[in-house]
């Protein structure tokens, strides 16, 4: 068996999906029941349905089932914006030790989810390297909290059985039910809907034109695709980024959206907000070199198909659910 934590969520479903298209469908789903997000559990086949809470209290009495052979931790709070600090300890740091701790001591494959937040502001770089951890300096309580189990990882020497994987900006089907923290890819496509036009934040470096801030944009598929290279590979461990690896502007993105939709780019640039200016990141991207010298050869879609495909195929058709 094969577990899910985080299942109904975005990336849990759609690696849940990735599963079920290999024919597996021996997997124990961990999520919060009740939340808008189990929709996405919808098409998809698996075993079992467990709360996390219920989950958690069974692997800590040792009363759960001894045929698993690998967890995929995707369960956690994502939020940028989150402020409770305690609750980010328990539910993105301390479960996740207890889970990495139970697997890895019962020989259990362990592939959990780190995070780009992690980097920060970039300005240490964004290399995947263990030995660049203690660098890294987070802008918000999220990527603390991820960044803080990365470190006990590797002080504790568990990130040598491990493998945590850093997610950039994904985007894709699935994503519905993230609200304020879904992808731009779906906010442009319901601002052209609405008004005809997208709205983008101005910069505020010299070095940067209006919308040509840069991130690393990443389908889902190809996130999957990486994740489940992870499986594959039960020898690799250590932290790896999984990103496409090219970063991109807001002005491609829009322009690609537009161009799915088979409209006119019309973009107008707005002040930033004084809480975020500080904090605003103007450019990310993977350094995907530890994974591709690690055998992972796919070729990675490029934003414009990934988009063409997110909104011809799912947001055109109003179906943000499982069909990856």
């Amino acid at each position: 068996m094969i577990i899910v934590t985080g299942g109904a969520g975005f990336i849990g479903s759609a690696i849940i999906s990735g599963l079920n298209k290999r024919q597996i469908a021996d997997i124990l789903v961990v999520d919060e029941h009740g939340k808008d997000k189990c929709k996405n559990l919808a098409n998809l086949s698996f075993a079992d349905y467990a709360e996390k809470n219920d989950f958690m209290e069974k692997v800590v009495d040792k009363n759960i089932s001894t045929d698993i052979t690998a967890v995929f931790h995707m369960g956690a709070c994502s939020d940028t914006t989150e402020t409770d600090t305690e609750y980010l300890r328990r539910n993105n740091y301390e479960y996740t030790k207890v889970l990495a701790q139970w697997a890895t001591d019962t020989n259990i494959r362990f592939i959990y989810a780190s995070s780009a937040a992690t980097y920060g502001d970039g300005s240490a770089g964004f290399s995947d390297n263990e030995q660049k951890i203690e660098s890294l300096r987070p802008l918000n309580l999220y990527g603390q909290s991820k960044q803080m189990f990365d470190l006990w990882a590797h002080k504790t020497a568990l990130l040598k059985k491990i493998a945590g994987l850093k997610y950039f900006n994904v985007f894709g089907p699935n994503e519905y039910h993230k609200g304020e923290m879904r992808s731009f890819v779906v906010k442009a496509f319901e601002q052209i809907n609405a008004n005809g036009k997208v709205r983008l934040f101005k910069s505020y470096k010299a070095e940067y034109a209006d919308g040509e801030q840069l991130r690393d944009f990443l389908y889902i598929q190809d996130a999957v695709d990486m994740t489940l290279f992870f499986l594959d590979n039960p020898k690799l461990s250590g932290l790896f980024n999984i990103g496409a690896g090219k970063a991109r502007t807001w002005n491609d993105l829009v322009a690609a959206v537009f161009a799915a939709m088979g409209k006119t780019p019309k973009i107008k640039y707005i002040d930033m907000p004084d809480s975020i200016r500080n904090q605003y990141q103007y450019f990310t991207e993977a350094d995907i070199s530890k994974l591709r010298q690690a055998g992972y050869d796919k070729k990675i879609t490029s934003l414009e198909d990934a988009i063409t495909d997110y909104v011809q195929n799912y947001l055109q058709k109003g179906d943000y659910l499982t069909g990856i």
